[in-house]
């Protein structure tokens, strides 16, 4: 009988044990994603002014307006181009030139750019504002400025800008210029297509179909193994759906816009994961778009560093959701 007993109470503390166990363990993983998870900073007052240029090659300011807070479609926007930027003097004029040729083509004065410099030493803001008088010959406000006065990452500058834009669409587009901006008309066409209830969608620029060409193939081999690597993580983390996360050519329309930037943690490289989770969780519709893309040096990546930060992040980003740390409901 005491046998059975002792028996008994052995099976009985190693079930306590491995509980106890299991509650530690699972305790200490939340308090480390809770400390690893991102909160986006408040804007900086001066933060949630524009520039601009005016008619005489002065400068012009004014207050944004939320996209939460304006109608759509003000002052005629159709589409809104942000363009995050970090010390971008030097590349910044061909995707500026590509974009406004193909703007004012195809919808006249129904567009606007917004530059959100993240923060640039190298005088960034500056140097587009001359462009937009001197160069582009702009009316002033289609062509506006951000300066943010902390660098906040690409994933801040972009949800700055998205949650401050005036059109009925936003598109964020890298100031390298390596994505055609006539693609743009790809994208248009793919979330008018999708989106038939008027709830919300997405159109994402793709380069899965030029993983055997040039502009791929040509990379270094450390670059490459880290690209596939990021893939692999997001593919085990669950974004199984899209081949190309990362491509700095997106499109939302308004009710996509208000249900995605509001909710946005993640202000670092790997914020693109983080809002198509949000579109998923969301059931908003995301379509793929293949687009012509070539490589552009001048990268402000610091590839070994940053790649390491966009693993941690986007394994914090998925156990975040699991958790309950981010909701997707509460805004940030």
């Amino acid at each position: 009988m005491w046998d059975a007993l002792w028996s008994q109470v052995r099976e009985t503390n190693a079930t306590v044990m491995l509980g106890t166990f299991l509650v530690v363990v699972l305790s200490s993983l939340y308090v480390v994603v809770l400390i690893l998870s991102h909160w986006p900073r408040k804007p900086f007052a001066e933060e949630l002014l524009y520039r601009s240029n005016g008619f005489q090659g002065d400068e012009i300011s004014g207050q944004l307006v939320s996209v939460k807070d304006s109608e759509e479609n003000v002052d005629g926007i159709e589409l809104s181009v942000v363009v995050p930027s970090y010390n971008e003097v030097g590349r910044i004029l061909v995707m500026l030139t590509d974009a406004i040729e193909f703007l004012q083509k195809k919808l006249e004065n129904k567009w606007e750019i917004l530059i959100v410099d993240d923060g640039s030493r190298d005088g960034t803001s500056e140097y587009c504002l001359k462009l937009a008088h001197s160069t582009f010959k702009l009316q002033p406000g289609q062509l506006r400025v951000i300066k943010l006065g902390k660098n906040r990452g690409k994933g801040g500058a972009v949800r700055h800008g998205m949650l401050h834009i005036r059109g009925n669409f936003g598109l964020f587009a890298d100031a390298d210029g390596a994505s055609k901006f006539s693609d743009c008309e790809k994208l248009l066409g793919a979330i008018k297509k999708s989106d038939e209830n008027g709830k919300g969608a997405i159109a994402i620029g793709s380069r899965a179909h030029m993983v055997n060409t040039d502009a791929v193939v040509k990379r270094s081999f450390v670059r490459n193994f880290l690209m596939y690597g990021l893939h692999t993580l997001v593919f085990v983390f669950g974004i199984r759906s899209i081949k190309d996360t990362q491509c700095g050519f997106k499109l939302f329309n308004r009710p996509a816009i208000l249900q995605i930037f509001p909710y946005l943690h993640t202000e670092g490289w790997i914020f693109d994961v983080e809002i198509l989770i949000l579109a998923l969780k969301k059931q908003i519709p995301i379509k793929e778009v293949a687009i012509s893309w070539h490589e552009v040096g001048g990268s402000k990546m610091e590839l070994a560093r940053d790649s390491i930060n966009m693993a941690k992040d986007l394994v914090t980003i998925r156990l975040a959701y699991i958790m309950g740390i981010y909701s997707g409901k509460s805004e940030c």
